[in-house]
């Protein structure tokens, strides 16, 4: 069984982020990592691979799409336990929205791996800078394969995938057979820390570097120029003011909060 995981380099959301002067998200100029929500993903993959009869014939493929910096997402999900990295790195491609990095990512999984197809395309359930959690679904419409998204129990059997979905109202249990894409939430498990050992296990790991051109994908059809969606403004965040303090006096205290919860619309 092949596995790839599709994992994203997004700014340090602690760090100082800020916007370019074309409205994209500055990408060098910071701190960046592997998005949380995508480490979710990584981990399910490597369970999978875990609880498998044969772990040593399960392969769990790192892809990842963005500039050069964005190869230390690759590999961390390499130091976290996955077996190969794969970055499609091009210049071409900054400013992509998620329609163009679906393509991308689209084209990089039907290459497979050492000419093997995958069996699984695993994602996180949404990337924490642009949040809009729509590429699993792309991905899966432009593969034409089924999908399972928003998982927060990943089972497989054989060629069998079953998830488990949490909503408002009810669990829902929806099953698959591969091949086909998961999306997984930060319910399905906290996601493993690389041990010192997987950290150096992973320098000696395969990583494959590739263009737009090994993939056939056309610089035209990708980047800002062709964006289905971009961000036509941005305001700097207000500083923080200081809170409000309501004394409790001759026992207003009581009438005071609830007069500043109603002014602010919480009552």
């Amino acid at each position: 069984m092949k596995i790839a995981v599709c994992v994203k380099y997004v700014p340090d959301a602690t760090g100082d982020r800020h916007f370019e002067d074309d409205k994209t998200v500055d990408r060098v100029g910071v701190d960046g990592l592997l998005s949380e929500l995508d480490e979710y993903a990584v981990e399910q993959a490597l369970q999978i691979k875990e609880k498998a009869e044969s772990p040593d014939e399960v392969e769990v493929v790192a892809l990842c799409v963005g500039p050069e910096k964005a190869l230390d997402a690759v590999r961390k999900a390499l130091q976290m336990g996955a077996d190969k990295g794969v970055h499609v790195v091009d210049d071409a491609i900054a400013g992509s929205d998620a329609i163009a990095t679906s393509l991308v990512l689209a084209k990089a999984v039907q290459r497979g791996s050492e000419g093997t197809p995958y069996d699984l395309v695993m994602c996180g359930m949404s990337s924490t800078d642009g949040s809009m959690s729509v590429v699993p679904a792309m991905l899966a419409e432009r593969l034409g394969l089924p999908q399972l998204t928003l998982a927060s129990v990943v089972e497989t059997q054989g060629d069998q995938v079953r998830i488990k979905r949490d909503g408002d109202v009810a669990t829902e249990v929806v099953g698959g057979t591969m091949p086909l894409v998961v999306s997984v939430t930060d319910q399905s498990g906290e996601a493993r820390y690389p041990s010192f050992k997987g950290i150096m296990a992973a320098k000696k790991k395969p990583l494959e570097t590739l263009s737009l051109s090994d993939l056939g994908v056309d610089a035209g059809d990708v980047g800002l120029s062709v964006a289905w969606t971009r961000v036509e403004d941005t305001t700097a965040r207000p500083p923080r003011e200081a809170g409000e303090i309501v004394k409790d006096e001759e026992g207003s205290g009581a009438k005071a909060l609830a007069d500043f919860l109603a002014t602010k619309k919480f009552i």
